[in-house]
Order: C-alpha cells, then sequence, then structure tokens
C-alpha cells in the first residue's frame, strides 16, 4: 500500500502569495526610483526565485511497504533540495528538538547511520501520516502534533491579501507619478 502526503494547499498558498506580494512591486518602485538595478533584470531574477520557492513547496512524503521517502517534483535541482528515504526497520527513533522560536519538531534517527530525517508536518493528513508511521515502528507519536497550526496560516493569508491590497496601490502610484 502506498500514500502520498502533500505539502498543504494552504500553506503552499500561502507562502507563494505572500512571496508574490513581498516581491512584484519591486521593479515597479525600481523604475520609480531611478534604481541601477534594471526592472527588467530585477523581474527575471524575482520570477526564478518564485519557480524556485514553488519546486521547495512541491515535496512530498510517500509511504510505502519499504519505509517513509520524501521527494520533490522531477524537474526540481536536487542540489538544492535533496529527498531522502529511509527503510521502516532503519527507524530507532522519534527525537523532538525545539526550534528556535519555541516550537518542536522532530527527527527520525536511522539506526544504520545515526544520521536524523526531518518529520515533514505540513502535510494534508498529518495525523494519518503519524497514524501509519506509528503501525508500521512501534514508536509512539502520541505526543506528536504539527509544528504550525491551520489558523496560523489563515491570519498570515489574511495579512498577505492586505499586503497585496497596499501593493496595488504601491503599484498604481508609481505607474501614474
Amino acid at each position: 500500500m502506498i500514500d502520498t502526503f502533500k505539502v498543504s494547499p494552504l500553506i503552499r498558498i500561502t507562502l507563494l502569495l505572500l512571496y508574490l506580494a513581498l516581491t512584484v512591486p519591486l521593479p515597479f518602485l525600481s523604475n520609480f526610483t531611478h534604481s541601477s538595478v534594471p526592472a527588467a533584470w530585477l523581474s527575471i531574477v524575482l520570477v526564478i526565485g518564485f519557480v524556485f520557492l514553488y519546486g521547495a513547496l512541491s515535496d512530498r512524503v510517500v509511504l510505502d511497504d519499504e519505509g517513509i521517502r520524501l521527494v520533490y517534483a522531477w524537474w526540481f535541482p536536487t542540489f538544492l533540495r535533496k529527498g531522502w528515504f529511509l527503510p521502516w526497520q532503519d527507524i530507532a527513533t522519534l527525537k523532538p528538538r525545539i526550534t528556535g522560536q519555541g516550537g518542536i519538531v522532530y527527527y527520525f534517527v536511522s539506526k544504520a547511520s545515526d544520521r536524523a530525517y526531518l518529520l515533514p508536518m505540513r502535510v494534508v493528513g498529518f495525523s494519518r501520516l503519524i497514524q501509519r508511521v506509528e503501525e508500521r515502528t512501534g514508536i509512539d507519536m502520541s505526543q506528536v502534533r504539527p509544528l504550525a497550526q491551520p489558523w496560523m496560516y489563515l491570519i498570515l493569508l489574511v495579512f498577505t491579501f492586505l499586503l497585496i491590497l497596499m501593493d496595488s496601490w504601491t503599484i498604481y502610484t508609481a505607474l501614474t507619478l
């Protein structure tokens, strides 16, 4: 049986829109302020950045009879983000770590190499993911909770839309003056 867990659309849309809200006005402001960086070059770099962000958010977790793997879209360069594979029998434990912001992330620790693999937490069906991992490994995962709750991304999405409104005014002003 194969289960695939993709990044939550709420998280993906919010982060992509936030990127656009933060960067779209820059070429217009570059023209308006007569910056030494041409708006066309800036636009090209920002489009490339958007493609890389989209690719980074294209990761998915695949659970099958062999193990757990994190994979990215085929077109996303492996030198930027590498996926990984961890066979079920090689999972020794799950270690929590506190982030710099005070949240908790979890790492699978491999028996074979003592390497740690980050448990992806931004996926749709996270509770089903941890249930399947618990069934396969026998590790108690009852305390594992997602790092960010959906309401946090909803708040960020609302503020992103407000920023887009402000950006629209900024672009309008830059084009009409």
